[in-house]
């Protein structure tokens, strides 16, 4: 069962901790942040990195899954990619090489890589599972109402075109690899 923590220092705590295993002698902590649509994962990593560049000297690498996901219908695809292309090369102290998928083309373009030496922040759906929590330092469960997040999905998308297709995906994903419940913090 994650812990709770409150929202009001949520990301001074987690960038905190990030500073703790650095200082700790983890070169590259790893932070997970997940949660449903919409319950304002990238506004908490955005928060967090700005934070761990206050307390720091270097801000980590954020990676958003928004850039993984292979379009609406790769939720599942994008943390196996997330695994295969960037978790896998780094366990093994290699770069890792990954392509951003392009919205308005459809398809992958734009090559990144990283190979570590400062915190790694990866959000979104589908960042916490199974597979990924074995690389996790920490990781955040973002407990958010349904008429919340369907407000922000408006406000961000414009419309409900493919709401309810990404919620089936996360119903199932989620079932699948119980996310919520290997998440070690919880953010109600």
């Amino acid at each position: 069962m994650p812990e709770q923590i409150e929202s009001s220092n949520a990301a001074s705590l987690l960038a905190r901790k990030l500073l703790d295993l650095v200082e700790d002698g983890k070169a590259m902590p790893i932070l997970l942040i997940d949660g449903r649509a919409g319950s304002g994962k990238s506004t908490l990593a955005a928060e967090v990195q700005n934070e761990f560049f206050k307390l720091g000297e270097s801000a980590p690498r954020l990676i958003h899954m928004d850039d993984l996901y292979p379009g609406w219908d790769g939720l599942a695809q994008g943390a196996e990619y997330l695994q295969r292309s960037i978790l896998a090369p780094l366990a093994k102290r290699e770069v890792a090489h990954y392509q951003l998928f392009d919205w308005a083309k459809g398809e992958r373009g734009e090559w990144r890589e990283f190979g570590g030496g400062t915190p790694l922040i990866i959000e979104g759906c589908a960042a916490i599972n199974t597979n990924s929590i074995e690389h996790a330092d920490l990781s955040i469960w973002l407990d958010t109402d349904e008429e919340t997040r369907h407000q922000r999905w408006l406000q961000r998308e414009g419309s409900n075109e493919h709401w309810a297709e990404w919620a089936a995906q996360e119903l199932d994903f989620y079932a699948r690899e119980n996310s919520r419940e290997l998440a070690e913090l919880l953010l109600p």
